[in-house]
């Protein structure tokens, strides 16, 4: 028998088409059948949409939007190789193969490319007493654990960070990473502008006639230049993400043919067809001082050279440098290639001062070739870093990646092993093929303002030229690209809602209005100048954003959440602390100063997040920790009996609901804020009358606790909120007086608002007879009561006062009548008070004795009070207690029962005892008389 509220079957495709109409008719029947199970009806409707998709000339919302999507290769493999082999390989890295040697060269590229120790060398060397376990190949295994521990959005970094460590973290470390990408970008432009500009082409129109980088003119030069570079690389990438992924791989494939050249060159030149440079002994010399007016090299004694190295004395004879004197000119073969054993020659550092032309000797730059920066080990370590920061350029695609979980891990470890390999092997290139002191010629000048790396590139140096412009070009794409789809990613999730703007997207799911923000904050690091300047800034950048990754994927691990069930299963959480703390190490061992400014900025952007309010909830580790830390410390203290030193009010308000969810007594909200000195837990609970089986209970459920929040939101406390539905209210006030809390932290304190206007008649029954229920209920729960009157003057949370609070000790005094006032004075509304306490006694009674107990009391407390003792007559006190109204004597004995030492006694006041009120009779019109005492009670207050 069919169902009857079953879904009717699909027509054919051709029916459709001519009656198209019959598609509302589907789809209000399908809105009709009402399915017992919700999930059912979500699948019968996923099938009608899959089905409306194929048809022809019918369109659906998820097409509306089209999205390129690309593979390993082409989304994660490739981009990131065209990343990370940048503007540092060809500039830098024979550079610092030459000032640090073969062996510490090689140890740099390990600690920002592999995975092994440091060897005892270095750590003898340097004083380091560790082992390190480096730092890009730990981030690469801890994305690769992330990306697969279930889906992958858009934002890349960004969204694994912010899903496993929370808005607040996810939202600081992302902008942090959306700088990194930007400033990399024109790190990568300014670093193409210097090779087109010295050595590509140097003809080219320009600001000034100097080739020195340092120059001022020559940061005009790669301000302009850049600035056109940047256009062109935005004009690309407006044309959309598959558009520059295809023209990525032409200039990757300049970039390879660039390396493999260099590796052939090592084996083809020798000692017989590489170049000469000139030396003075161990100085190398500048080629243009050694070149006549014909252009002929000449390496000999020369008058430039005399000019250069000599001088006139007080006596107008001629005297030369020393160095000068003593060393002779001699050719050196520039590129000897591997087989001539350069290797061992330099294989050992040669750090060096800025000024120095060798260790230990000073020269002029005008003759000798000098260092520009002192350098030692970390200063190199912190220059290298941008060669290897693309590893997340796969991740940060991962919007337009067909499968994100299997193309990121496979994509990042397999392209960061391909560069590592790359790296190690041009260190052993460089130190075997090239002499020694050309290698820490930075900018070629030995050779007349040639690229070093160019003169052992085969058959000729324009193919490393040409790949080496191309790299940082490629380079600066991709970071360009990249770089919008994370503040895109950023802007959609509204973490900070300024850059609500720039979560749109065009049709073809470009952010395009990120993109022209992204540029506009790129020119604006072009316009600093030089690479050597903005390199440092985007080393911190990344390393915050790599150290947080690692963190991040090592959080999830310890917690063993139920969800943390990554696919790639190479990972162990050793890694991952190790990863985090080496990016803490090379932060603050390289430029401390640039550390101390980045960490400031995310902690100021994570709690400009928190202030915000991030009400994301993305089931995050941070979140995690703080539920198993608070599991771990509720499991501690469940069986333990809190110490009188440790007593603290834990305060539960118990308010009463009007109709709908508006709440009466919000004042009382206002003075359990201004007792949250106590450091104490706050709950504020109300009872509704309904059933769970009604939904619009439920609902008055969710809208009464949502107004709550807001409640205490405004008053300023911190707390839970409960809100009850039963059927009997005053039967539930003893549940909720038993059942709220948990372990140690349930309510000792109940606070509960006096009933306003009781007397007038049958229709206020309700209300003193539901006040009277709850301080019986209290009572025999054994928790502290207390009943606030006339709230209606009660300061409110910005006011304050001055003038006196007075502590009356009348019937059942209690350390909490001490207890309640001090906690107010530590409010700013209370704090210019001064507390007096004035103690009642009988006319019979020795008031001197009781002041000096009481005062001693007080001292003992470390309470600064007023003590007064007032006589009063029997009939003034109320007839309905008989028990004593002081006795300061036990209270002395009760602390040398405590048996409290001079260090307890001196620090914090936190013992009180419990404030005990008379039982009244349970729901009995007698109680009346009793109320009447209370009232009585209070006015004499």
């Amino acid at each position: 028998m069919e169902e009857k509220n079953s879904i009717p079957p699909l027509p054919p495709k051709e029916e459709v088409q001519r009656n198209p109409s019959i598609l509302s008719r589907i789809s209000h029947a399908s809105k009709r059948g009402l399915a017992l199970y919700e999930d059912d009806t979500n699948t019968n409707m996923q099938t009608l949409a899959t089905y409306l998709k194929s048809i022809s000339g019918v369109a659906t919302d998820d097409e509306k939007t089209k999205k390129t999507k690309l593979g390993t290769l082409l989304g994660v493999y490739l981009p990131s190789i065209q990343h990370i082999l940048g503007v540092q390989m060809f500039l830098r890295l024979l550079w610092i193969v030459g000032i640090a040697g073969a062996g510490e060269a090689f140890v740099i590229v390990f600690m920002c490319c592999l995975c092994v120790s440091l060897c005892p060398y270095v750590a003898v060397r340097f004083d380091i007493n560790f082992d390190a376990l480096f730092q890009t190949f730990l981030t690469s295994i801890s994305i690769s654990a992330i990306a697969t521990n279930g889906k992958v959005e858009s934002g890349g970094a960004y969204f694994m960070i912010s899903r496993n460590l929370g808005p607040e973290f996810g939202g600081a470390i992302g902008i942090l990473f959306y700088l990194a990408n930007t400033v990399a970008t024109s790190m990568y432009l300014v670093g193409g502008v210097e090779i087109l500009l010295l050595y590509l082409a140097p003809s080219l129109p320009r600001f000034g006639t100097s080739n020195s980088p340092d120059d001022e003119q020559m940061f005009n030069n790669f301000r302009l230049y850049g600035t056109f570079f940047l256009l062109l690389i935005f004009i690309i990438c407006c044309f959309g993400v598959k558009f520059v992924q295809f023209f990525a791989p032409m200039t990757l494939a300049c970039v390879i043919l660039s390396i493999i050249s260099v590796f052939i060159g090592a084996f083809v030149y020798n000692s017989h067809s590489s170049e000469r440079i000139c030396m003075l002994g161990d100085e190398l010399l500048y080629r243009h001082i050694l070149t006549d007016a014909n252009g002929t090299f000449v390496c000999n004694r020369t008058e430039v050279l005399d000019r250069l190295f000599c001088h006139l004395d007080a006596d107008n004879v001629t005297v030369c440098e020393p160095y000068f004197e003593r060393h002779d000119f001699h050719l050196v073969v520039a590129t000897p290639g591997l087989m001539s054993g350069e290797l061992s020659n330099n294989f050992k550092p040669n750090y060096m001062q800025a000024g120095e032309a060798t260790v230990g000797q000073f020269g002029k730059p005008e003759r000798e070739v000098t260092q520009d920066i002192t350098t030692n080990f970390f200063i190199l370590l912190a220059i290298f870093f941008p060669s290897v920061t693309g590893i997340m350029t796969g991740a940060n695609m991962s919007g337009d990646l067909k499968n994100p979980q299997r193309s990121i891990p496979i994509g990042t470890i397999a392209a960061q092993l391909t560069t590592s390999i790359i790296y190690l092997c041009l260190v052993l290139v460089y130190a075997g093929s090239v002499e020694g002191h050309l290698l820490r010629d930075k900018y070629g000048s030995s050779l007349g303002g040639t690229m070093v790396a160019g003169k052992i590139s085969w058959p000729t140096e324009w193919i490393l030229l040409i790949g080496s412009f191309t790299s940082c070009f490629g380079a600066g794409l991709q970071c360009l690209c990249t770089a919008p789809r994370l503040l895109q990613s950023i802007a959609k999730d509204n973490l900070l809602p300024f850059l609500n703007p720039f979560s749109v997207v065009t049709k073809r799911n470009e952010p395009f209005r990120a993109l022209v923000v992204t540029t506009l904050i790129a020119e604006g690091a072009i316009l600093i100048g030089g690479i050597d300047y903005v390199a440092p800034v985007v080393d911190f950048f990344f390393l915050m954003s790599y150290c947080f990754v690692n963190l991040a994927c090592a959080l999830q691990t310890l917690l063993n959440a139920p969800n943390w069930r990554p696919r790639f299963r190479f990972y162990h959480w050793v890694l991952s602390i190790v990863g985090a703390l080496l990016c803490i190490f090379i932060m603050f061992a390289t430029h401390w100063y640039y550390g101390l400014v980045v960490s400031v900025l995310c902690a100021f952007l994570y709690k400009y997040i928190e202030y915000k309010g991030a009400k994301k909830e993305w089931g995050d580790g941070i979140r995690g920790l703080a539920l198993a830390t608070a599991q771990y410390s509720l499991l501690r203290i469940e069986h333990t009996q809190i110490h009188p030193k440790n007593w603290r009010p834990q305060v539960l308000v118990l308010l009463k609901s009007r109709k709908y969810y508006e709440i009466t007594n919000q004042k009382l909200l206002q003075f359990a804020s201004q007792l949250k000195a106590g450091r104490g837990l706050t709950m504020v609970a109300t009872i509704l009358k309904g059933s769970l089986s009604n939904p619009d209970d439920r609902q008055r459920v969710e809208e009464t606790e949502k107004y709550l929040k807001e409640s205490m939101q405004k008053a300023k406390v911190k707390g839970f909120t409960e809100v009850v539905l039963c059927e009997n209210v005053s039967e539930n006030v003893s549940t909720v007086l038993q059942c709220v809390g948990m372990a140690s932290l349930r309510p000792n304190t109940v606070i509960v608002g006096w009933p306003h206007n009781w007397k007038d008649g049958v229709k206020r029954q309700e209300d003193y007879y539901s006040f009277l229920d709850a301080v019986y209920r209290a009572s025999a729960a054994d928790k502290c009561l207390l009943v606030p009157k006339g709230l209606a003057l009660f300061p409110q949370i910005g006011d304050q006062l001055s003038g006196n609070i007075d502590v009356w000790w009348i019937i059942h005094d209690g350390g909490l009548l001490i207890l309640l006032p001090f906690l107010l004075k530590q409010h700013r509304v209370w704090r210019n008070c001064k507390l007096r306490i004035f103690a009642a006694a009988k006319t019979e009674d020795n008031t001197v004795k009781m002041k000096e107990d009481l005062q001693r009391w007080v001292y003992q407390l470390r309470i600064e009070a007023v003590v007064n003792v007032v006589e009063l007559d029997e009939y003034v006190i109320p007839a309905y207690t008989y028990e004593r109204t002081l006795q300061m004597t036990e209270r002395v004995r009760l602390a040398h029962d405590l048996r409290l030492t001079a260090r307890e006694i001196a620090s914090q006041v936190r013992c009180c005892c419990d404030l005990r009120l008379a039982k009244p009779e349970h729901q009995s019109s007698t109680n009346l008389p009793y109320l009447n005492t209370l009232v009585a009670v209070s006015d004499f207050y």
